[in-house]
């Protein structure tokens, strides 16, 4: 049976560090999400994320471009809106598995979307952080950035506090939670837990 590797977890939890490892540790595909945000320093086209313009992508919101949208996500935030999609498009054709990374919101959707697909399996990999850590970091990536945008760290750490709130956590009934204070510890933990969801 296929699988879904489903990474999530709030903002600088490390879980784009993660999902970066075990894509080269496990014989898996990754999926890259569209998005509308400007690219990062240290991000790669098509890598990372498949940077579009905001018309691009409400051409695929509007059902203009034939491939199916499986979820978005806008974010209003102090530069303008910042679009995040899953579209069904090739890379879901792969007979191996996907590793993909993302949000509680976007992982429900996902679940949704192939919920009568009794041929796939979706994994929910769920990463947390403590707060104080989670900030520190956070401010230390920004650090580093060409034009840094602390406004926006702060609307995204408080607004992760919403998205990942107990209550969404429990209705998606994700059981399992990795905790990455120590990253090689955290990475093993979920590749064992990985084999032990084999079929």
């Amino acid at each position: 049976m296929k699988k879904i590797i489903y990474i999530m977890g709030k903002s600088s939890s490390g879980k784009d560090t993660i999902f970066n490892i075990l894509k080269n540790d496990l014989d898996v595909t990754t999926y890259v999400m569209y998005t509308t945000r400007p690219k990062r320093n240290d991000e790669i086209e098509g890598k990372t994320y498949n940077f579009i313009s905001q018309e691009e992508m409400q051409k695929y919101i509007t059902g203009e471009r034939k491939n199916d949208l499986i979820e978005e996500r806008t974010y209003n935030t102090v530069y303008g809106p910042w679009t995040y999609a899953t579209i069904e498009d090739n890379q879901f054709k792969t007979k191996k598995d996907i590793l993909m990374l993302g949000t509680l919101e976007s992982y429900a959707k996902i679940k949704e979307h192939f919920s009568k697909n009794e041929n796939l399996e979706i994994i929910p990999i769920y990463i947390e952080v403590p707060d104080g850590i989670r900030l520190r970091r956070a401010l230390d990536r920004e650090d580093k950035q060409e034009n840094p945008k602390y406004i926006e760290l702060c609307r995204r750490f408080l607004a992760d506090n919403k998205d990942f709130s107990e209550e969404n956590i429990e209705k998606q009934k994700i059981q399992k939670r990795f905790e990455n204070i120590e990253l090689s510890k955290c990475v093993k933990e979920i590749e064992e837990y990985i084999k032990t969801q084999e079929k």
